[in-house]
């Protein structure tokens, strides 16, 4: 018998799992949509590095808060924090510390901005092979003038120089701004993104609905992921499955994660990739823009005796267990959105429930390979969607996550940690569509 959706993931104490993620950077936008209903449309690529989205990363993915002008102090701490999340080893004494101590508290002048900015993206020793004749030339490009031994010292112009050359510093941010000025919060969020970027934490995405080639992106970030394997994790959620402690969950990497605004996004979870191709497109019909980020997932639950001898290849592998049933572990996806708006995102579950839904066998009219039971999330509040609960194990780059009801969470814990003591599972609530919260709870449809 050929598994379906109806008995992917379920389990006893109706545990669930999650996704796969495969991404790519995010790329500009292309010219003009062509389609008609996203004429009126502000595309949200042109914000991509202003001051309000690089803000609400810096904030969510660090814990970051700045206000008015920033001291040096907030900057170094702020720099120290985005260094330790990308686990950057360096000695503290030196690649850590941008500023003497006796100055921590004093106000942080642009350019001594860009300098630690500079050195915490690793291009100080860069910066330090431009001749004054190219400092000069950096320096003109971006409307300003340089004069040897009559500005500010070498090494910071060099380093102002490489940060134009570089990106980290446009020219249109020193509009209007003295080099000599205090540093904004606005100019420190958008500097510290860079440093973030420079070390692979930014955010990651495919590209933006409105893209002519958003299509070839997903389909080959999808033919270029695999299964995931992390023997520490498997070993305790696959004995999770002996038990029927759980009859599923996913493995993710978390070097994929969007680090999306969890206000303005919602993940989408499903096997087939046409039917993801399918979704941008109907999203791009209704002039809905939106980031796109493909996370590849394994789906790992109990393949039953009864369902006959599995077929396996690359995508879809099974394991004998000792009872004559099978651990099947599917390659499926994980595909978040990050919305232009709140709005947008509110607009996403009535198109999913009236196109993107099965509800009769011979249902026509919907996305291929549309599920019973079609699984999408928030991280933050929506009206009619309830809330179940995430138990996550961690090591590493990696996660297993199985979805439960609430009420279930606990018992889900306590028997993983039987299992192995020693694991940390951390759990959360978020708020899931109604006919997935239905699923969990043993519902066909």
């Amino acid at each position: 018998m050929k598994k379906t959706r109806s008995i992917l993931h379920l389990s006893t104490s109706a545990a669930l799992l999650s996704a796969f993620a495969l991404t790519a950077t995010g790329t500009t936008v292309s010219a003009a949509p062509a389609h008609p209903a996203l004429a009126a449309v502000q595309t949200i690529a042109a914000q991509a590095s202003n001051a309000k989205e690089a803000a609400a990363f810096i904030e969510k993915q660090y814990g970051i808060a700045l206000k008015g002008a920033v001291t040096k102090q907030q900057f170094e701490k702020a720099l120290q924090s985005i260094l330790a999340a990308s686990s950057i080893a360096a000695d503290e004494e030196k690649a850590n510390v941008f500023f003497p101590k006796e100055e921590a508290n004093g106000k942080l002048q642009v350019w001594e901005a860009v300098g630690a900015t500079v050195q915490a993206a690793e291009l100080k020793e860069l910066a330090y092979t431009y001749s004054d004749e190219k400092v000069a030339a950096s320096w003109k490009a971006a409307g300003l003038t340089y004069k040897a031994d009559k500005n500010i010292a070498k090494e910071a112009a060099q380093e102002i120089a490489v940060a134009l050359d570089t990106g980290i510093l446009s020219a249109k941010q020193l509009t209007g701004t003295k080099l000599e000025a205090d540093t904004s919060a606005e100019l420190a969020y958008e500097l510290l993104g860079k440093v973030a970027e420079f070390h692979g934490e930014q955010q990651n995405f495919l590209g933006y609905i409105s893209e002519p080639d958003i299509y070839g992106k997903l389909v080959q970030a999808w033919n270029e992921s695999q299964l995931i394997k992390t023997e520490d994790l498997q070993k305790v959620v696959d004995e999770g499955l002996k038990q029927d402690l759980i009859t599923g969950y996913n493995l993710k990497d978390t070097k994929f994660d969007p680090h999306f605004d969890p206000a303005r996004t919602i993940t989408y979870g499903h096997s087939d990739i046409i039917h993801a191709v399918q979704l941008i497109g109907l999203l791009k019909s209704e002039g809905i823009e939106a980031k796109v980020q493909l996370e590849p997932k394994t789906s790992a639950f109990v393949y039953l005796k009864e369902w006959g001898e599995p077929v396996q290849t690359d995508d879809y592998q099974v394991v004998p267990i000792e009872n004559g049933n099978h651990i099947a572990y599917s390659k499926e996806y994980d595909l978040s959105f990050e919305f232009a708006t709140a709005k947008e995102k509110e607009q996403f579950q009535p198109l999913v429930l009236k196109y993107a839904k099965k509800d009769q066998e011979d249902a026509t009219g919907l996305l291929k390979a549309s599920w019973w039971q079609p699984l999408y999330y928030s991280l933050t509040k929506l009206d009619q969607y309830p809330v179940i609960t995430n138990n996550v194990l961690k090591k590493g780059r990696y996660l297993a996550q199985s979805f439960s009801l609430n009420e279930d969470s606990a018992k889900v814990v306590a028997g993983l940690k039987k299992i192995d003591s020693s694991l940390t599972i951390d759990t959360y609530q978020f708020w899931v569509d109604q006919p997935f919260h239905n699923y969990l709870k043993g519902e066909y449809k």
